[in-house]
């Protein structure tokens, strides 16, 4: 029963902040373990600033930081959280990520090569009860905004692997998606930090913004 009181009464928390923030705020997620939440910096100002040109978003241009257990990330309909290396959370932040997303919110998780064998563990705390599943080409969230027929599309090289999108279902809505061998958030970074083609950044930018629209929709 108090997990659940709790759980209601975030879910209100959630509510009153979604119904009475003007701006479709995004954030960052700084989380524990020592690796580079921080990456890629250039990369989510980018892609808010191209959402806000092509798909009528109104986002802050500047994205906040929020941590994985604090009340702050019921501000955000869409966390964004990347890196390298290690992930810890521990029960309080499990606990709170968890009560965020079947509360309505959304976790974008891009892999920037060399996370995913640290956040699958750490997601089992979060959802002990669910897997991460691979989502079809055929998904909408490849189509929301702009069309990807092959599904998600890969933007740099690293081990030779396709790129995959996996997901965490809640009550039939995705409230988690973990890009993998795709690395969308380097594409958004400025051009001169990676030196990527026009088209290549323009695949990860619409890619990005299918993802924004899908978390802002649904």
């Amino acid at each position: 029963m108090k997990n659940l009181a709790k759980t209601i009464l975030l879910s209100l928390v959630f509510f009153l902040y979604s119904s009475t923030i003007i701006s479709q705020d995004i954030a960052i997620l700084k989380y524990k373990g020592g690796g580079d939440w921080y990456g890629n910096p250039t990369a989510l100002p980018n892609l808010i600033a191209f959402c806000n040109a092509n798909i009528d978003t109104k986002i802050n241009p500047k994205p906040e930081t929020v941590e994985t257990g604090s009340t702050e990330i019921f501000q955000y309909p869409f966390i964004h959280m990347t890196g390298h290396g290690n992930v810890f959370f521990d029960d309080n932040d499990a606990e709170n990520l968890r009560n965020y997303l079947i509360s309505g919110g959304f976790l974008h998780i891009d892999d920037n090569y060399g996370m995913q064998p640290y956040i699958t563990e750490e997601l089992k705390k979060v959802f002990p009860d669910k897997e991460l599943v691979e989502l079809p080409a055929n998904h909408p969230i490849f189509n929301t905004a702009f069309a990807f027929p092959k599904g998600l599309p890969k933007i740099h090289e690293h081990d030779g692997k396709r790129p995959q999108a996996f997901g965490v279902f809640f009550e039939n809505r995705l409230v988690l998606l973990f890009t993998f061998e795709s690395d969308l958030g380097d594409g958004w970074e400025d051009e001169v930090v990676h030196n990527d083609p026009a088209d290549i950044r323009e695949k990860a930018l619409k890619m990005g913004a299918n993802i924004v629209k899908y978390a802002f929709e649904n």
